[in-house]
């Protein structure tokens, strides 16, 4: 018996066994005629997965679903297949790699995607969260690209085409040029990836979503019929709702919890009136943005925090420098409501010195950046006493890049708004 792939052409999902097949030359045939809410229904296809979930491999031991779990198996069948990488460590980070593709970049296309193609109820507050969350997961593996071809090793691997084909729907439907050039590296990577001979024979071409597909339009509510034509007509049931299934194999995630930071006290200053000031500021700086600044300032709903990088002595080569520090800023995109910041990299020669300056917003460092953004404990965090002249003084340094900083020359200073 042959393998079959219980699928439809153009799932994502399915295109991770078939790509992976190409690779370890074994061969797999994708159904034919496969509808989507039809094919998936028969009590043939529930008996192999009784959610009815798509893709599902059929095989003569039994049926395989989830399909990693289908990639994994197409590529075993093939001894000592490269595509699990070539020692015990690369191993691990391919099933690393696979894992991150499913839990991290996957989700947040599905949940910026489906609602705008209506499988999913449009909630803009959840699409909030879902491009908070997608950019910092882009930014993590954006800055491992940096230094990668691969993800794991020096050719592809499992990793490889997961992670592709997890992009795949979002690059091809919702996220443009303008959304991806923030990540250069997984650009470069994923156009480099889909123009792969056994990529390209199962996807075929792709092109980038010029434009991301508009917010649903809520249906108008309908007229209530007046008293006396209720009393003059029979009640009818009411019409069952339509059920709209999302294309995705997996579940997509539940909506995170209200963020801590919206729930405190309000603040008189308004975060946007000060990184509007501080961008269209462009002579008499200290006159107009710093003095603006502290007329903003508000020490109650908001606390200043210098922040120096534990390991300088590590900051031997400047563009390695410079991706530390932007793999940094990318990953602190998640509280980029809450928080403007600066960093600067100081020195003319190597060792190079890491220092910011933070306005967050609450009294502490919020929770939920020292949980999620791993290279936080790089940086020693002292927060500002504003009642210090000193300490205001090089806060108002720091926000004006003033060089030379602290008597060394600036190599470079970022801005985060």
């Amino acid at each position: 018996m042959a393998l079959v792939l219980h699928s439809g052409a153009g799932n994502k999902n399915a295109f991770k066994a078939l790509i992976a097949a190409e690779y370890s030359g074994i061969k797999v045939e994708l159904t034919k005629d496969f509808e989507m809410g039809v094919s998936n229904k028969t009590p043939e296809f529930l008996k192999m997965n009784p959610l009815g979930k798509v893709p599902v491999l059929e095989t003569p031991d039994g049926p395989v679903f989830e399909s990693n779990a289908i990639a994994r198996y197409v590529a075993r069948l093939k001894d000592d297949n490269p595509l699990f990488g070539s020692s015990r460590i690369e191993q691990a980070h391919v099933e690393q790699w696979m894992d991150f593709a499913a839990t991290e970049v996957d989700p947040g296309v599905a949940w910026y995607l489906y609602p705008r193609l209506g499988y999913l109820p449009y909630v803009s507050t959840t699409e909030e969260t879902a491009i908070s969350s997608l950019k910092r997961s882009l930014g993590a593996l954006n800055t491992h690209l940096a230094s990668n071809t691969y993800l794991v090793g020096h050719a592809v691997t499992l990793a490889d085409i997961v992670m592709t084909c997890n992009l795949y729907h979002g690059i091809a439907r919702i996220l443009t040029k303008t959304f991806t050039s923030d990540f250069p590296h997984v650009e470069r990577y994923f156009w480099t990836m889909v123009n792969q001979p056994n990529f390209k024979k199962v996807i075929g071409e792709v092109k980038q979503a010029e434009s991301a597909p508009p917010i649903p339009k809520k249906a108008a509510p309908s007229k209530e019929p007046k008293a006396k034509d209720v009393k003059k007509e029979a009640p009818k049931e009411a019409p069952k709702p339509k059920v709209v299934e999302a294309p995705a194999e997996e579940e997509a995630p539940k909506p995170k919890p209200k963020n801590p930071l919206d729930l405190l006290p309000p603040s008189k200053m308004v975060l946007d009136d000060w990184k509007r000031l501080y961008s269209n500021t462009k002579t008499n700086f200290r006159e107009v943005a710093i003095k603006g600044f502290w007329d903003m300032y508000d020490p109650e709903g908001y606390s200043l925090w210098f922040c120096d990088y534990k390991y300088n002595d590590e900051n031997t080569v400047s563009f390695v420098t410079l991706n530390k520090v932007g793999g940094f800023l990318q990953r602190m995109d998640l509280c980029r409501k809450y928080a403007f910041g600066k960093m600067l990299v100081i020195g003319s020669e190597p060792p190079f010195k890491l220092k910011g300056l933070w306005l967050f917003r609450g009294q502490d460092v919020p929770k939920f950046v020292m949980d999620e953004v791993y290279d936080i404990e790089l940086y020693e965090w002292t927060k500002v006493d504003i009642s210090d002249e000193a300490q205001k003084e090089r806060v108002n340094a720091m926000i004006e890049d003033q060089e030379p900083f602290e008597g060394e020359a600036l190599l470079d200073a970022k801005c985060f708004k």
